[in-house]
């Protein structure tokens, strides 16, 4: 239930074992295959601390970016869906959020603007990702945006919204990065940390 994130539960468990009971097993090179599962877990334990050790030091690189005070957070990390990684990814590829005249200009700048194709008369209606500029920060963004679907309830209420009008689960969640990037232009901008009823983006903005 914990690592399918709620999606698989007990019932779905005692299916797999009852099933699992009327197989027939390997029997066939068994040491083998104990000794790929042993070398398998020892992989997966030996990259799940060096994530830990990675994490402890972007932790102690955004100790420079923090304020000092009552908060001791970057205003980013107030943002519902953004932790201490992905503000440090979000800020290393920004740099100075005042290179961007506007909320717009960084949309364009991670890639999560539509491009539209056309040709002489024609105009596509299907409009996609231009996938432009900064591929770690689109990709910050969208992990960002996937978060925020299930804690920030406005934005999960968007995705939703999107879903309810026949959307790709993509779709929507390509629409929640665009309104996450222009709540981080906002939040950064104006150095105020995140507030549930603050209007920080244009009713109109997709």
């Amino acid at each position: 239930s914990e690592h399918s994130r709620g999606r698989l539960g007990r019932e779905r468990a005692e299916q797999i074992q009852t099933l699992a009971k009327g197989t027939f097993g390997i029997r066939l090179a068994l040491d083998d295959f104990t000794l790929q599962l042993r070398l398998l877990v020892e992989q997966i334990e030996f990259i799940q601390d060096q994530i830990s050790i990675i994490e402890e030091a972007i932790d102690q690189v955004m100790e420079e970016f923090r304020p000092q005070g009552a908060d001791y957070r970057h205003v980013l990390e107030t943002i519902p869906g953004i932790g201490p990684t992905l503000a440090a990814a979000i800020i290393g590829e920004i740099g100075d959020i005042n290179r961007f005249p506007n909320a717009k200009a960084l949309v364009a700048y991670a890639g999560l603007d539509a491009s539209v194709k056309s040709s002489g008369q024609f105009e596509s209606t299907r409009n996609r990702m231009s996938k432009r500029g900064s591929p770690v920060l689109r990709h910050s963004l969208w992990m960002a945006a996937v978060s925020a679907q299930r804690f920030n309830p406005e934005l999960k209420e968007f995705y939703e919204l999107k879903r309810s009008h026949g959307k790709h689960s993509n779709v929507a969640t390509g629409a929640v990065a665009r309104r996450m990037t222009h709540l981080v232009y906002s939040i950064w901008k104006n150095d105020r940390p995140f507030e549930q009823d603050h209007q920080w983006c244009p009713p109109g903005i997709l």
